[in-house]
């Protein structure tokens, strides 16, 4: 029977009675589960529905149970850290920058393994492993396409908050932005320094962004990626023609009323499978993971909004960067953002 050690601290998911149905294989003892905190719930398209689709995935790949603990918030989790780990699960993912001191902490108090992000320097042999995933490759295409589809010349980036992996991204968008348009415009703007569920604030400051004369707008944030995607569904650009949104990690065309662009996708199975694998063989700690086109873990999203030959013209670029033609080197700083968007 599956085990459910969190029911007071909301929805958890197993999958073990699915693998055993599909008669996938258990590993040997040496780990049964694995564990996902997310801070806010799975529903976002974005950054929480892939951490807990990915572990979900990798654990049913692997035969092995996955326990969700969603929408915990931004605070102190080591109540549920440690509620988490008297289950004894053989990983412990805690999916939020914000929860990258109290892992490592719970982890070393009960002898669980964690695996955190933004935190790369943390890494520790058989406990502790750093996942700052970037998709930088695929921002850096999709700075490609922003250029090329912009009508005014000016193009705007909105971000929540300024950690590791937004950073990378934003770099890498200005980056492939002037390398196709030098003399494009590139509009900055941060929410709040963590605004990741902010949608108000994401809203207010799109419509900024608009106004200063953006017609493509490359916006990343959790909840809040739904008050950005709401202000260019609201708000003509200069022309009064349509503003176009390119999104991260997730595809929201679900919801899209015609206004999303593209997005920069994220496709974490492969990250938590290799953690998994790294557990099983006791080589937990030894490196870092992350993401990149050359193995599909990172995409960029076509939609009905892209016209063929400027898709085949993006793709292009992306046989160059796979290929090692065209190298994009990730930022994880916010100086190198600010230095990219201003021209300096």
């Amino acid at each position: 029977m599956t085990k459910t050690p969190l029911t007071r601290l909301g929805r958890l998911v197993s999958v073990a009675a699915l693998c055993a149905g599909l008669g996938l294989p258990a590993l040997a003892g040496e780990i049964s589960s694995i564990a996902i905190l997310t801070p806010e719930a799975g529903t976002d398209y974005g950054w929480n529905q892939q951490g807990i689709d990915g572990a979900k995935a990798a654990a049913a790949a692997a035969g092995i149970e996955a326990i969700v603990a969603e929408n915990l918030g931004y605070g102190d989790v080591r109540p549920t850290l440690r509620e988490l780990a008297e289950d004894k699960p053989g990983l412990i993912i805690a999916h939020a920058s914000g929860y990258n001191t109290a892992a490592p902490e719970i982890g070393a108090e009960t002898g669980v393994k964690v695996a955190i992000v933004d935190s790369p320097d943390a890494l520790k042999a058989n406990a502790v492993a750093d996942y700052t995933a970037s998709g930088h490759e695929g921002a850096y295409l999709a700075g490609v396409l922003a250029a090329k589809m912009s009508r005014s010349g000016t193009v705007g980036i909105v971000t929540s908050g300024e950690p590791p992996s937004w950073n990378s991204q934003s770099a890498a968008f200005a980056e492939g932005v002037k390398a196709t348009k030098p003399d494009a415009v590139i509009r900055y703007a941060v929410i709040g320094p963590a605004a990741y569920s902010d949608a108000a604030g994401g809203k207010r400051v799109t419509e900024s962004l608009i106004a200063a004369g953006a017609d493509i707008i490359f916006g990343q944030g959790n909840g809040s990626s739904f008050g950005m995607l709401q202000a260019v569904e609201t708000t003509p650009a200069a022309d009064g023609g349509k503003v176009l949104f390119i999104d991260v990690i997730g595809d929201k065309s679900p919801i899209d009323k015609g206004f999303l662009l593209s997005s920069v996708l994220w496709n974490l199975e492969p990250v938590y499978a290799a953690m998994i694998a790294d557990v099983k063989n006791d080589s937990f700690g030894s490196h870092n993971y992350g993401i990149a086109l050359k193995d599909g873990s990172v995409a960029l999203l076509k939609t009905p909004q892209i016209p063929e030959d400027v898709w085949t013209q993006v793709m292009a670029v992306k046989d160059e960067i796979v290929s090692g033609k065209i190298t994009v080197t990730p930022h994880f700083d916010a100086e190198s953002v600010h230095a990219l968007v201003t021209g300096n």
